[in-house]
């Protein structure tokens, strides 16, 4: 019995658009299907709309106060987008000297992952008190909370470099200062991106959670406000804003990964 020889048929190569929506429609089918419930639920059993209120109730409510919630939205995001900066940079240069020195590892790792124990809530006021009600007390909070992840990839990412890598760079004249910055950081890269992810998670939550402590202006302050006056609408509204953010945050992150090293899949390819 013959075989059809398939050996010359083209190869068919999904579109980038076609991958993406088979990728992500099952978290958009679940997350439509919760929204889809929850408004069901509240509709039939209604419960009292300060314990809890429907989707449709939260749009609108985020409408009516969206001359308020805009601007404390900005001042939550620019925090938060400034601290997280603050704490790539200074995250990578400590992981980048602690990996080279063990003298600053000894030094420094303890003081870091004793900072991350701390709670916010005891911390917050000592802030609250040097900085004033400021919003550059927030963006300090953010970058501190922010920066253990990053280090710790970072060390992680090139402690696990291959000693090979170093040794061609080295044989090929290389300093060690340029194999480092041109051949580890490269290598370390997507093992430091891990890093940076797990920072951009829960910075937004950090900044509106300070703000609630003592701010003038913010998200936090807004949430207070909302809660003093039971408006339990609104308290979703600001919750959903602060997970757009974030979300908005975690896509800046992964695109500037695939610009300066490509996408996850290309690791597997040697020649990419």
């Amino acid at each position: 019995m013959a075989f059809p020889d398939r050996r010359h048929e083209p190869v068919r190569h999904e579109s980038p658009t076609l991958r993406a929506l088979r990728r992500h429609w099952p978290t958009a089918a679940v997350v439509v299907a919760i929204l889809a419930i929850w408004q069901i639920w509240v509709d039939a059993a209604h419960p009292p709309v300060t314990a809890i209120a429907s989707p449709s109730r939260i749009v609108v409510a985020a409408a009516q106060a969206w001359p308020t919630l805009w601007p404390a939205t900005l001042v939550t995001f620019a925090e938060g987008v400034c601290g997280f900066l603050i704490a790539c940079i200074i995250g990578v240069l400590l992981g980048v000297g602690i990996h080279c020195s063990r003298t600053a590892y000894a030094a420094l790792f303890p003081l870091l992952a004793a900072a991350q124990t701390l709670p916010l809530i005891s911390i917050a006021p000592l802030f609250l008190i040097w900085f004033g009600f400021e919003p550059v007390g927030k963006v300090v909070i953010v970058a501190v909370f922010a920066l253990f992840p990053i280090v710790v990839q970072t060390m992680r990412g090139l402690e696990a470099v291959p000693a090979f890598y170093d040794d061609v760079a080295t044989t090929c004249g290389a300093s060690r200062a340029w194999t480092l910055f041109h051949v580890d950081l490269r290598v370390a890269a997507r093992q430091i991106f891990g890093g940076v992810r797990v920072a951009a998670a829960y910075v937004f939550a950090t900044a509106a959670t300070a703000e609630y402590l003592g701010a003038r202006r913010g998200l936090g302050i807004w949430l207070q406000a909302a809660y003093n006056s039971f408006q339990t609408p609104l308290i979703f509204a600001a919750t959903f804003v602060i997970i757009v953010m974030t979300a908005l945050l975690l896509l800046a992150v992964h695109a500037v990964e695939r610009l300066t090293i490509g996408a996850p899949g290309d690791d597997e390819d040697p020649d990419a």
